[in-house]
């Protein structure tokens, strides 16, 4: 989502969030001074135009990213497609693994999640290889003839299959932590901060790999 720099007339960006518990993006809002946040908003990315929520407004130099100009303030009826296409991401992911099965080669993926862009034009499929292939030489995955197959069912559609860590695994999953309490990643963390051994030793907590690791295999992101 990262596109050529523009400098604003105005001393704030708007900063966009797409998934619940998503990063944010800024976006320059200049034409659009009764902006609030809360407000949903229409927006380009590098995978097309997206729907997303105002979190907040930022000042230019505090922002972590490239920018480009907001589109549109979100119609009632943009909001209708979205839940409408968001209605639609369980049958996909659905059709998406029948179709892996179908073909072969994919017994290593787990399909986790399906996600429409608000009008359905794009469909994208995160999965995942496992630990065992992530750091491998080779152990991506070759989408390519699932992404045909998707594209064949789903003609008016662009298709994507995007490969997901462990960590983004679990956040989608959601579910309990190893406390008691739902997992951090899928309650309030936006972003996965690198987390080292050392910290664990820093405050003192058992080196035991049953209590320093979290329901993804990773060290916990509670250190």
């Amino acid at each position: 989502m990262v596109a050529n720099v523009i400098s604003p007339t105005r001393t704030e960006l708007v900063a966009v969030r797409f998934q619940k518990l998503g990063k944010l993006y800024h976006f320059t809002c200049t034409d659009f001074p009764d902006l609030q946040a809360s407000d949903h908003v229409i927006v380009e990315t590098a995978r097309g135009q997206q729907l997303g929520q105002v979190m907040g407004f930022v000042a230019p130099e505090r922002a972590l990213y490239e920018y480009r100009p907001m589109l549109r303030v979100a119609t009632p009826r943009d909001l209708v497609l979205k839940q409408v296409w968001d209605g639609k991401t369980v049958e996909a992911l659905i059709t998406c693994r029948e179709q892996a099965a179908r073909l072969g080669g994919y017994e290593q993926c787990k399909f986790v999640e399906a996600q429409y862009s608000f009008d359905g034009g794009s469909l994208t499929i995160l999965f995942s290889t496992g630990e065992e292939d992530r750091d491998r030489p080779g152990g991506r995955i070759n989408t390519n003839r699932l992404r045909t197959a998707l594209s064949n069912i789903y003609p008016k559609t662009s298709i994507e299959l995007r490969q997901i860590g462990a960590r983004d695994v679990a956040k989608s999953l959601g579910g309990m932590g190893a406390c008691g309490i739902p997992r951090c990643c899928s309650t309030f963390l936006t972003e996965f901060s690198p987390i080292s051994i050392k910290m664990a030793k820093a405050q003192g907590i058992s080196l035991d790999p049953t209590e320093i690791t979290g329901m993804c295999g990773r060290l916990r992101c509670c250190l």
